[in-house]
């Protein structure tokens, strides 16, 4: 398998300021707290962490930062995709030169690109920058779906080493992590409520959001199933399926940054489009975090 990196992965948020600066003292001790409970590796301005609203400053500047304070201890993966492919090169290149461990893609939304586009964007970012890729497919936001084909012709270059499933359809899920795993390449779940069945069929880790709010539980959940422990799994991820489903019953960050606030680690600011959490969820998402046992995870935090 061409990549090295497995287990619990957090699509890290991007803590910010009231008046939309991000918060960087705050992001640090989110680094830290990862660290600390256990998380494998950390995706940093991935779309989680509200890269679309990002500048390319700013973007750069936050990944570099990131890696400085992970100081070696723990993997940083960047979101480094664009719909723009000049974009996307720019973010790639940047994120090997700051020693990033690896770029993360998102599949270039809205302008919708057929197969051919799609594995030449990618093609063209694998031979220019010889950083580790993942790619990244999640249709239900970008309007673009990879299709498994194109996914293996991409997998014939040494530096596109895994994939990341956003899909949300098990039985097609299923058929990726088989093929990929004749072609050397690893996949990662993408979505939460799917972890459990995906690594249970030999996906090597999560992509997670919900490792931002429990992130020893989802380390857990992660190790377990990679040791064959899938009753010890079965039960944390039992625990965790509310929460799995709180989180997303607005548009993501939106109910994680909500949580993490109500937790006292970072401020309540994002970015316009997106706003805060719509009042009638909170109790919801509220209840679901008591029953994964948010408490206990945040201890060690230093809220």
């Amino acid at each position: 398998m061409k990549s090295a990196i497995s287990g619990s992965i957090v699509a890290l948020v991007t803590p910010m300021n009231g008046a939309g600066s991000i918060d960087t003292q705050r992001f640090d001790r989110l680094i830290e707290w990862h660290i600390e409970e256990g998380t494998d590796a950390i995706v940093i301005a991935g779309t989680t962490g509200e890269s679309a609203t990002l500048s390319h400053a700013e973007h750069c500047e936050l990944v570099a930062h990131g890696v400085r304070q992970a100081a070696g201890r723990i993997p940083v993966i960047a979101g480094t995709g664009s719909n723009n492919t000049a974009e996307a090169l720019q973010l790639t290149r940047a994120a090997s030169e700051c020693g990033a461990a690896a770029a993360l893609l998102v599949a270039p939304y809205y302008n919708k690109p057929s197969q051919e586009g799609l594995y030449q964007h990618h093609r063209l970012i694998a031979e220019q920058v010889d950083i580790p890729q993942l790619l990244y497919n999640v249709p239900g936001r970008t309007a673009c779906d990879i299709e498994l084909e194109t996914v293996l012709r991409l997998a014939e270059f040494d530096n596109i080493v895994a994939i990341k499933d956003a899909t949300g359809d098990l039985e097609r899920g299923r058929e990726l992590v088989e093929q990929c795993a004749v072609a050397g390449m690893a996949v990662y779940s993408g979505e939460d409520e799917a972890t459990f069945e995906l690594m249970r069929a030999g996906a090597r880790g999560a992509i997670s959001v919900t490792a931002n709010v429990v992130p020893g539980a989802m380390a857990r959940m992660c190790a377990a199933l990679l040791a064959g422990e899938l009753d010890e799994a079965a039960a944390i991820n039992e625990t965790l399926l509310p929460l799995h489903k709180g989180l997303f019953v607005q548009g993501n960050p939106i109910p994680v940054k909500w949580a993490l606030h109500r937790l006292g680690l970072i401020g309540p600011a994002i970015r316009l489009p997106l706003t805060q959490l719509d009042r009638r969820f909170c109790g919801l998402l509220e209840t679901a975090m008591e029953r994964a046992g948010v408490a206990q995870e945040t201890m060690n935090a230093g809220n």
